[in-house]
């Protein structure tokens, strides 16, 4: 496989991104989205939303009837756009229109089952053509992603890896240093879901992994609130924010469409400043 155009990749494009709220004295926010939830054409509508209140990036959540490590909330956001009849082409064209109107770098969050399904080279092609950045594939072990590593690296795509508060310190340095684009620090054990506070130990865990990498560390997983995210951005290069902002496009689902919108808009804002 070779890249389709001489110009920056993806993951140079998200490098960029990093260095750009680096010199305006920002960490990075990165909102997380369901592809499909409530439907297509507002997926992209909400990817635009967030882009304008300045999220760094963005995780688009491709829909899977069987999530290895997702909360309620995001469990019945994939559920929705199942339902609705979300397929892995809505998907990439949700992708495609986001990114032709967003600066913002877009990565998708997949089970590698549904890469593996399609075929390492097809998912990572079709991928770059919709103008995503990369990946990040929770359910993948360090020993068995080599095939989709060299695919990502060949193409110019990020492949975040995730290490977590059970992962042994050699397993997890290991991981630090084969992510690329950022690493992936998962907050608390469990699954995704707002959280009232920071676990213990998690400062100090981000402090050390930071002597392992040098990609930036953005922690997931609990984060709900601007107090939270001014806590985790004084030490780690940037915030996940997904339950939080899948339940308020829920909780807005009944509402005139620009409402929800508004909502989802003026929530990442407040993010947002929490970061700077």
């Amino acid at each position: 496989m070779t890249p389709p155009d001489s110009g920056p990749t993806p993951l140079a494009r998200l490098e960029a991104a990093f260095a750009a709220a680096r010199s305006g004295g920002r960490k990075a926010l990165a909102p997380f989205v369901t592809a499909g939830d409530p439907d297509p054409t507002t997926s992209v509508a909400v990817l635009e939303a967030v882009g304008r209140a300045g999220a760094t990036l963005c995780e688009l959540g491709v829909p899977y009837s069987d999530p290895i490590a997702d909360g309620p909330v995001i469990q019945a956001s994939y559920t929705r756009a199942l339902t609705s009849g979300i397929t892995l082409e809505h998907v990439f064209s949700i992708a495609r229109e986001a990114s032709s109107r967003v600066t913002m770098p877009i990565l998708a969050m997949a089970s590698y089952s549904l890469i593996f399904r399609r075929g390492i080279d097809r998912f990572v092609a079709d991928a770059r053509a919709a103008g995503l950045a990369g990946f990040v594939v929770p359910d993948l072990p360090l020993e068995e992603s080599d095939d989709l590593d060299h695919a990502c690296r060949t193409a110019g795509l990020a492949l975040v890896r995730l290490v977590t508060p059970t992962t042994p310190p050699e397993r997890a340095e290991a991981i630090a240093r084969r992510s690329t684009g950022f690493l992936y620090c998962v907050a608390v054990a469990g699954v995704t879901g707002a959280r009232t506070e920071l676990p213990p130990g998690l400062l100090d865990r981000i402090a050390w992994l930071r002597t392992k990498t040098d990609v930036p560390i953005l922690v997931g997983f609990g984060i709900s609130s601007p107090d939270q995210v001014r806590a985790v951005a004084a030490v780690a290069d940037g915030v996940i924010v997904g339950s939080a902002l899948v339940r308020r496009i829920a909780d807005s689902a009944t509402e005139r469409p620009d409402e929800m919108l508004a909502a989802v808009e003026r929530f990442t804002g407040e993010l947002a400043a929490a970061c700077g």
